[in-house]
């Protein structure tokens, strides 16, 4: 029933309310009874040995190994024979990830502790069973837009909880870490490309909290001389497995603020009715945002690559492709790879703490790790996402 001014009676709609949240609860509970018991894949008595002879890389901690990129991150650690360590909360990660990811391990490879960085006795948890070689730590929420309006929840989550986790690998003698950044550190940059000795003037939240878990990260170094890191700033990350094995599914309530690339698979499935294009009187070639698109794969392959240098001064890399693109030309590719022709409403208004225009010199890392981005074909990596959405439409 809708009023005629087209707002549903308050009555009915707390009726309503209640009635879509039993209905999410419940099939949550369904959805839970079909994965391993999270105390089962805690429990889990790894094996700290390389298989059929091979020499053992190590046992890794993979912060937020349930979000789109720790999962891709973790997947790639266990092929190349490593032994893995997730803790997530899931407030921004996918328990159907974890279950892919479970039935894709070789056994005893793969633990995974439901836990919250902010928390020191889940930290415990992660750290205290096995010894810990390194942590590759993802754990953050990430959006630019909702930094804004809660700037205090990015602060606690992405830079007091990675100074909780330097402590913990300080109680546990981790010496070795791998930091997700990102290129919201820079902020709106004088000249382009973007190198490594760009000045850092972040202009919303999430870039702040990032840079200055960068810092305590650095002036942890200086403290500890034993202790090595590399700090990865990449740019803007999609794609998915190319061999269809795990994707990117944000819950509903997240998609709002999630990735160009979901929201025009959303339009195309016809989740939503329209693609909203925020922010068209940017001072570029034709108006919206550009942007440096770089493949999952690709990065995780960067953070591969870095595992084995870390050093003390920690290292600094950016993580790109060296081409910008912009909104509008993403859109189109999305279009072509879908070949849905999307409705798509563009509003002059930009989204809150938005830059005009970043895209990476990868240069450093070229020269000195020999890492550079495989996948720099657009519609080929958009193609391996809408592959893997089309053959997971209700997600995991």
């Amino acid at each position: 029933m809708v009023s005629s001014s087209g707002r549903i009676p308050d009555r009915v709609g707390f009726v309503a309310l209640i009635f879509a949240a039993i209905l999410y609860l419940c099939s949550g509970s369904r959805r839970g009874l079909s994965y391993a018991s999270m105390r089962q894949l805690e429990d889990v008595q790894l094996s700290l040995a390389g298989a059929n002879g091979a020499p053992f890389p190590g046992h890794i901690l993979v912060t937020g190994g349930a979000g789109f990129i720790g999962s891709h991150a973790t997947l790639r650690l266990l092929e190349d024979g490593y032994a893995v360590t997730i803790v997530d909360n899931y407030s921004r990660g996918n328990r159907g990830a974890v279950e892919a990811l479970r039935k894709l391990a070789p056994k005893n490879k793969l633990r995974v502790v439901d836990g919250d960085l902010g928390v020191q006795k889940d930290l415990e948890r992660a750290f205290g069973k096995h010894k810990v070689d390194a942590v590759i730590h993802f754990a953050a929420i990430a959006y630019v837009g909702e930094s804004v309006a809660q700037p205090l929840a990015y602060y606690r989550n992405v830079t007091v909880n990675t100074v909780g986790l330097l402590e913990a690998m300080r109680r546990h003698d981790v010496r070795k870490l791998v930091y997700s950044s990102t290129c919201a550190t820079y902020g709106n940059p004088d000249e382009l490309p973007i190198t490594e000795q760009t000045p850092t003037v972040p202009i919303n939240p999430y870039g702040k909290s990032k840079l200055y878990a960068e810092d305590a990260i650095r002036d942890f170094a200086v403290a500890n001389k034993d202790f090595d890191a590399a700090i990865l700033r990449y740019f803007n990350v999609f794609g998915s497995d190319p061999r269809g094995r795990l994707g990117e599914y944000p819950r509903p309530e997240l998609r709002a603020m999630g990735r160009i690339s979901g929201a025009c698979f959303d339009a195309a499935l016809g989740n939503i009715p329209e693609l909203v294009v925020m922010g068209t009187d940017f001072p570029t070639r034709d108006g919206t945002c550009v942007r440096d698109y770089v493949h999952v794969t690709d990065l995780v392959d960067a953070h591969l690559a870095v595992l084995g240098h870390v050093a003390n001064p920690p290292l600094l890399y950016n993580v790109g492709t060296g081409k910008g693109v912009t909104v509008r030309e993403f859109v189109d590719a999305c279009k072509r790879v879908t070949g849905v022709d999307v409705t798509v409403r563009e509003q002059r208004e930009s989204r809150p703490g938005d830059y005009a225009e970043v895209y990476a010199d990868v240069g450093k890392i070229r020269d000195e790790l020999g890492w550079e981005a495989r996948y720099v074909d657009l519609e080929e990596s958009l193609g391996h996402a809408w592959a893997w959405r089309i053959a997971n439409r209700a997600g995991y």
